[in-house]
């Protein structure tokens, strides 16, 4: 049903045949939009505030089964590489901040969450499904894109290949 609405949500705000916006397809090389959103701790998460760091961008949801699979590894990910300078940022796509707060605490996630919607979705290409990961490097361009599940492995040796 969750899922539904936000397949149904993207459809109502420019993908699939509607005109009303051009998508642009991100890809490795380019830069990704900045946002700046409250977390679900209240804090507030800006891309530029990670600037110099290499950044996991995880689009997620609460009912999505691969992302959920997924979040105990970056949430390790996060734990042995922080001081090298690595940094996992949640961008939950779930209808309401109280499902993906729930999520976030039952999985014990230690690094920022904010709330995704469809603009967000618009400015990073087109987030039709989920999950997608962006690894963006300390020069703050794209290194990889991932669309669906995908084994941890392959994104940690990205990752460490990016930190150098």
């Amino acid at each position: 049903m969750h899922r539904r609405r936000f397949l149904m949500g993207a459809g109502a705000a420019g993908f699939g045949n509607s005109p009303v916006q051009a998508l642009q397809k991100l890809t490795p090389g380019m830069t990704p939009p900045p946002f700046s959103r409250t977390g679900l701790d209240g804090k507030p998460v800006a891309l530029v505030a990670f600037k110099g760091k290499v950044v996991l961008l995880d689009f997620w949801a609460s009912w999505c089964a691969p992302c959920v699979i997924a979040i105990p590894h970056f949430r390790d990910l996060q734990a042995r590489l922080r001081g090298q300078g690595f940094q996992v940022i949640g961008l939950s796509m779930d209808d309401s901040a109280s499902e993906a707060r729930a999520a976030a605490i039952r999985l014990g996630v230690n690094y920022p969450v904010v709330m995704g919607d469809a603009k967000l979705a618009i400015e990073y290409g087109g987030i039709l499904g989920l999950p997608v990961e962006m690894l963006v490097g300390r020069d703050g361009r794209i290194v990889s894109i991932w669309h669906g599940e995908t084994p941890p492995a392959v994104i940690e040796k990205a990752v460490r290949a990016s930190l150098g």
